[in-house]
Formats: structure tokens, C-alpha cells, sequence
């Protein structure tokens, strides 16, 4: 657009500056024209500094006005990435934040759960330890009893107990309390209250208490040869060890 403007401005300058020539005076019209020649070719040298220089301020304008719209855009493009970077990083710091606590949530939540189950299973530990050993100290009154029964049948002599028909009331007597001693040993094993009778066992001191030591060339050492009260356990634990003689290791 620019370059058709100055090409018709330059046409009309040429027009206006070459001189007319009427038809009336034939004879000098060669001559009047020469004198034109060296206008005209002055006139196309300033069309062209003219144009040389319009060429030159439409570089520097074109320049100029393309440079200011390319760097403020830039500017303003790099502010807002800034600010976008900015707040991605603040997002990224909360972020790691919120990952941190919900760690340290997430490791209290797993510690709480672990104790409650540890809790739970102990409860029911002591549970179970409570219905098993609520007689216990039941079990051990009633186990005076059943000593006093031993004591009992053990006063009875073997030659009277073979004798029926002469000590028939002293053997109904102690079929008696034996058959009661029987049915007492069997209701507290049911309820897990075993008697332990260890004779010709060996030595065990979670269950056996050694009041004395002998030594006997025929038996082994430490073995079981006397028992001198019976023990209990109830549920496999011991209530009550029993004593016992026990043979001792030969001398040396």
C-alpha cells in the first residue's frame, strides 16, 4: 500500500514539474524542450532520495514499533510465570506438609491399632486365665480334703482289708470312702484339679519338692522312691508340689 502511494506521488511530481508544449509553435518545440531535459533528471534524483529516505524512516519505524509490542508481551509473560511458579511452589510445600501429617497420622493410627489388638489379646488372655484358676484357691482347700481321705484308707491295714468276713463292717468302711475318694478325684479332674502321685518317676522340680536324699544301689539316681503328700496342678499349673524322697548319686 505504502509503495503505490509514493509511486503515484512521484508521478505526480513529474507531472508538475515537466513544462507543457503547445501545438501552435511547431518550430520550437525541439528547442523549447531540450532545456526541460535537465528538470526531469533532477526531478526523478530527488523522487529517488526522496523514496531512499521514506525507505529508511519505514525501517526504523517498522523497527522500532515491532520491538516495543515483542518485549512487553515477553514481560508480562514472564511475570505471570513467575507468579505461577510461586504458587506452585507454595503448593508443593503444602503439599509435603499435608504427606507429612498424614505419615505421622497414619503411624499413630497403625501403633493405636497394634496396641488395642495386643490389649484385646491380653484381655482375653487374662480371660481365659480367670475362668481357668477362679477355684484355684477352691482347689486348694478342697485339696485337704481329699488328704485327709488318704489318711484315712491309709489306717486301714492291708491283713484287715484281705479278711472280709472278720472286719466286714472296718472293709465296707473303706470301700466306702474309697469309692467317695474316687468320685472326688474324678469331679476335680473334670474341672482340671489333677492329683500327681510321682512314685518311680523321675525328679521334676517344677512339680516335686525333695525333703530328703538316699542312695539305693538298685535304684537309678534321681528317681522318685517316697511320696510323702501328694500334689495338684490345676490346668497344668502346680498348686501344690508334692514331696518326695529322692534317690541321691552314688558316693564317690
Amino acid at each position: 500500500m505504502f509503495r503505490r502511494a509514493l509511486l503515484q506521488q512521484s508521478r505526480l511530481s513529474l507531472r508538475s514539474s515537466v513544462p507543457r508544449v503547445t501545438s501552435t509553435a511547431p518550430r520550437f518545440a525541439a528547442t523549447s524542450a531540450r532545456p526541460a531535459i535537465p528538470q526531469l533528471q533532477s526531478a526523478a534524483g530527488r523522487i529517488r532520495c526522496y523514496s531512499t529516505e521514506k525507505k529508511a524512516d519505514i525501517k526504523e519505524e517498522d523497527v522500532a514499533t515491532e520491538g516495543k509490542p515483542a518485549t512487553e508481551p515477553l514481560k508480562k509473560e514472564e511475570e505471570e510465570l513467575k507468579k505461577i511458579t510461586q504458587e506452585l511452589d507454595a503448593l508443593q510445600k503444602e503439599v509435603d506438609t499435608k504427606d507429612k501429617e498424614i505419615k505421622e497420622y497414619k503411624d499413630k493410627f497403625q501403633r493405636a491399632v497394634a496396641e488395642y489388638h495386643n490389649l484385646q489379646s491380653r484381655a482375653e488372655r487374662e480371660q481365659k486365665k480367670a475362668r481357668e484358676y477362679a477355684i484355684q484357691k477352691f482347689a486348694k482347700d478342697l485339696v485337704d480334703s481329699v488328704d485327709n481321705l488318704d489318711r484315712a484308707l491309709q489306717a486301714v491295714p492291708e491283713e484287715s482289708r484281705s479278711n472280709a468276713e472278720r472286719n466286714k463292717e472296718l472293709v465296707d468302711l473303706y470301700n466306702g470312702l474309697k469309692m467317695t475318694e474316687d468320685i472326688l478325684l474324678n469331679t476335680m479332674k473334670k474341672h482340671g484339679l489333677e492329683k500327681i502321685n510321682p512314685l518311680g518317676e523321675p525328679f521334676d522340680p517344677n512339680v516335686h519338692e525333695a525333703t530328703f536324699q538316699v542312695h539305693m544301689p538298685d535304684k537309678e539316681p534321681n528317681t522318685v522312691f517316697h511320696v510323702q503328700q501328694t500334689g495338684f496342678t490345676l490346668n497344668g499349673r502346680t498348686i501344690r508340689a508334692a514331696k518326695v524322697g529322692v534317690v541321691s548319686q552314688p558316693p564317690k
